[in-house]
């Protein structure tokens, strides 16, 4: 039996290896860092005496830093390869939360969360993952992309619970030096695994033979014959409407996740939740992210990308509605299970960029697109913590987030393939 399963590994198409390696350094970072931040949030917030709008900037800032480096990252992703972004991001980012530990003043936070921990999250755990993705599949873009960006999710569901307990019995402090250790100990190791692409190993995407990808396929199913890659370069990528329209659904989606996330468990504490009870639903949130990133990957190979983001983003919708309106239990369990569409939605967007504008300037691309869309990451909890600072409720971020859902869909619907290119 161990026999016949090392045989199948040693089989598998190296590509999924990628995948897995790519996952783990997700898991790390989603766990530790991107549900870590609600976690964070109320801690920091109360021991250095800040305002929740205060608190929002800090983090909002951070992410405005990941979108003005995304071009630059995107450029050195496609010139030297995903694994010394990689590389440096993992020790900037245990570096950064050893140092999160010893902070005691807002200007020192800002220093150490934006000058080295946000340094490393959008480059080297986000933009760098994906590239390999793209990189080693066209044919099984969308379920490998999806399987890569589930992994935040599943980060969540497995770390953040005890990043929550660590807070809670040790302090936020103490959790943060673990978060470092865990980043240094675990991510360096596992970015030196990852390669390039298959054709620096002699290989070709998706683990066909040359026969195949050479055009000998007739008689075959054609869902399941290679893709034509149509190659855009940057100048012409943004000269397309698609682009543009992708990248202004993608902000507004990402002002709805982010507002909600970042603020997740100050939304449940004052729905009448404690903290612990909050950070668990959180925890709720990310285990449902796995399957939902499965589900939506594999329609996504199956079913015209655009189409499939714009009908659960109205399904996210009905998530808000329940989130803020739902007091009966099972209302927070479907608000749970269907937030995690926001995110699942991600790695269904980057493989349509694939789709639309091919391989060769992926990351340059997605950094391009980075730039416009996390300043909707940046907007969310600061209109959050406005919000509530002014009304002392979260009730009116209802309205805007339901709205915005629905504006977001339509977008996706306007949304077609590029024509090719004339040559």
């Amino acid at each position: 039996m161990l026999h016949a399963i090392r045989n199948k590994l040693a089989g598998l198409y190296i590509g999924w290896r990628m995948i897995a390696v790519g996952c783990a350094i997700r898991v790390l970072g989603g766990g530790l860092h991107a549900y870590g931040l609600s976690v964070f949030f109320l801690p920091v917030t109360l021991e250095l005496g800040l305002t929740r709008t205060a608190s929002s900037l800090v983090f909002s800032l951070a992410r405005a830093q990941g979108a003005l480096e995304g071009p630059l990252a995107g450029y050195c992703i496609d010139r030297y390869g995903p694994r010394p972004v990689i590389t440096i991001a993992t020790l900037l980012a245990g570096v950064g939360y050893l140092l999160l530990a010893g902070v005691h003043s807002y200007a020192a936070l800002l220093i150490v969360y934006m000058g080295i921990i946000s340094l490393s999250y959008q480059a080297g755990f986000m933009d760098a993952t994906m590239a390999v993705a793209n990189s080693w599949f066209i044919r099984k873009r969308a379920l490998a992309m999806s399987i890569t960006s589930g992994s935040i999710a599943l980060g969540g569901a497995l770390l953040t619970p005890f990043l929550a307990y660590a807070v809670h019995a040790w302090g936020w402090r103490t959790a943060s030096v673990g978060a470092g250790v865990a980043f240094l100990f675990a991510g360096l190791p596992l970015s030196l695994l990852i390669h390039r692409s298959p054709e620096s190993l002699g290989l070709l995407p998706d683990g066909e033979s040359p026969q195949q990808q050479g055009g000998e396929t007739r008689d075959v199913d054609p869902a399941r014959t290679p893709s034509v890659e149509r190659e855009f370069s940057l100048r012409e990528t943004l000269r397309t409407y698609q682009f543009w329209l992708l990248a202004l659904a993608t902000s507004f989606r990402v002002i709805c996740s982010s507002a909600v996330l970042v603020h997740f468990v100050p939304i449940m504490v004052w729905k009448g939740y404690s903290e612990p009870q909050g950070a668990f639903y959180l925890g709720v949130i990310a285990f449902c992210g796995m399957p939902t990133h499965l589900l939506i990957g594999w329609l996504g190979d199956r079913i015209d990308k655009p189409r499939l983001m714009g009908a659960f983003m109205m399904l996210g919708s009905v998530s808000i509605y329940f989130l803020f309106h739902g007091n009966a239990a099972w209302q927070l369990w479907i608000a749970l299970l269907l937030f995690s569409v926001f995110e699942g939605l991600f790695p269904v967007t980057w493989a349509t960029v694939g789709d639309f504008f091919g391989r060769n300037n992926f990351a340059r691309i997605r950094g391009s697109m980075s730039f416009l869309y996390t300043w909707g990451s940046v907007l969310g909890p600061v209109i959050a913590g406005a919000i509530y600072d002014r009304t002392k409720s979260y009730a009116a971020l209802f309205w805007a987030l339901f709205a915005l859902c629905w504006i977001t869909a339509l977008l996706y619907a306007l949304t077609f393939q590029p024509k090719a290119k004339r040559n």
